[in-house]
């Protein structure tokens, strides 16, 4: 049986290659960093999540070590079936109280995360109206939720605004708006004020997935609601701890006391997933720790995105606008993308270029991510490699 099935399995490789879409992954060898190891070649990396530079922080790393003596590998099965640990409780209790929530609760990741709260919180009578540009596991998420589902074209308050009135005429009985704080792709940040306004309007619920901001984006680093001035507005927060906060993994879902509750009785990657790693826990706390005291990295970061794009438009190259160091450097032809990704790796430069189908056909980009971790000596080579490649490469 398995013959006829392997010979299908082999054609989709086939044709993921022959279009182009193989993805590729890349050894490194040592610790995620500004630099990094690959290929017997030392590489400055600007395609990682590591906003603030802490995923190779040597006191991260001490408390993660300390940890295994303290609490052991792992736990071994879920919490209400063998116990949990003091320090998962007093890390739900320290992300609540840093972003400003009745109480969170962890998850082994935000997929999770995002996988478990639409079935738990959503049935039939509801409504749930999604960005359109919203990541695959809030995409997933809400395909496990009977609620009916309503679809608003990315950051296009109008076309919310329309959704809402359908949903409102269906006769929902409750109503929740889901965005990305971020936009990963573009780095484009959703209008979470004026979200808000239409919440209010239709009586609504906000959910928005944190993840490429929380940490350091807003005054103190508590992400996108904090920076739009709505972090008594939003009702349900997800987010990981496998970006700036730590860069290892684990997510959370983090909203008023009774929502925390119910996700702790009925969400299913809860209640069927191991918990976090004792490791990952300690360490995430210290995360926590260099966030809230110390606003250096967040300003080192910040300096770092507006050094390169001001480098990069001068240099003549086609940037999406934006304040996240999330830069989207165009190209538009996918051709073109990858072979300026391959000339700026041959130039010491670790980049990936994206095209179709995780950004639509004819914008085709080189996604630069910058960290608190790289100099400003650093972030000025990356351009000079964009400029190198593009001279050797040509036009498409």
């Amino acid at each position: 049986m398995y013959g006829r099935f392997q010979q299908d399995v082999a054609e989709r490789l086939d044709e993921i290659e022959r279009s182009g879409l193989t993805k590729h992954e890349r050894g490194i060898a040592g610790p995620q960093g500004a630099l990094i190891r690959a290929d017997g070649a030392e590489l400055l990396n600007f395609c990682a999540n590591n906003y603030l530079g802490l995923a190779d922080d040597p006191r991260i790393v001490a408390a993660a070590r300390d940890a295994l003596d303290t609490w052991g590998y792992g736990l071994a099965s879920v919490r209400f079936i063998c116990g949990t640990q003091d320090q998962h409780r007093e890390l739900e209790r320290r992300l609540a109280g840093f972003l400003g929530t009745d109480d969170s609760i962890l998850f082994s990741s935000c997929f999770d995360a995002n996988g478990g709260v639409f079935e738990t919180l959503f049935g039939p009578q509801d409504a749930i109206v999604s960005d359109e540009l919203n990541h695959a596991s809030i995409i997933d998420g809400i395909r496990l939720s009977k609620a009916a589902r309503f679809r608003y074209r990315n950051r296009d308050m109008a076309d919310l605004e329309a959704r809402l009135v359908e949903a409102r005429d269906g006769g929902a009985r409750h109503v929740v708006i889901v965005t990305d704080g971020v936009f990963s792709m573009d780095g484009y940040l959703a209008p979470l004020a004026e979200i808000c306004d239409l919440a209010d309007r239709f009586e609504a619920l906000v959910l928005v997935d944190d993840s490429h901001a929380v940490g350091f984006m807003g005054e103190r680093g508590r992400g996108t609601p904090e920076l739009c001035g709505v972090a008594d507005r939003v009702d349900i927060l997800t987010g990981t701890f496998g970006k700036a906060l730590g860069g290892a993994s684990g997510g959370y879902v983090a909203a008023h006391a009774e929502i925390v509750d119910l996700l702790r009785q009925r969400a299913r990657p809860y209640l069927f997933s191991n918990t976090l790693a004792p490791s990952i826990v300690a360490g995430t706390l210290v995360a926590l720790d260099l966030v809230e005291g110390s606003a250096d990295l967040r300003a080192r970061l910040t300096e770092n995105a507006a050094l390169f794009r001001r480098l990069m438009t001068d240099a003549g190259f086609d940037l999406l606008p934006g304040e996240h160091p999330i830069v989207p450097v165009m190209f538009g032809d996918a051709v073109l993308a990858a072979r300026m990704a391959d000339a700026m790796g041959e130039r010491g430069v670790y980049v990936t270029a994206f095209s179709f189908p995780v950004v639509p056909r004819g914008k085709a980009r080189i996604r630069v991510q910058l960290s608190a971790a790289h100099t400003p000596e650093q972030v000025r080579a990356c351009v000079d490699a964009f400029v190198a490649s593009r001279e050797a490469v040509g036009p498409a």
